[in-house]
């Protein structure tokens, strides 16, 4: 997977004091990934859009 185009944001909620925290490229085209913030050069997680949309409209409710 190619994520030298990934834009990574993190949640408006995270706050500046280093929490545990993930960052998410959704600008990609068929992938949304997903890391941790304080392992930007770690492992990430790639979700096809609609399970991505999926795990947020549901974690929204909750």
């Amino acid at each position: 997977m190619d994520l030298s185009n990934a834009r990574w944001r993190t949640s408006t909620r995270s706050t500046s004091a280093g929490g545990e925290c993930v960052e998410v490229a959704d600008n990609l085209p068929g992938v949304v990934a997903v890391r941790d913030s304080k392992d930007p050069a770690g492992p990430v997680l790639a979700f096809e859009p609609s399970a991505w949309q999926a795990f947020v409209s549901h974690a929204k409710r909750h």
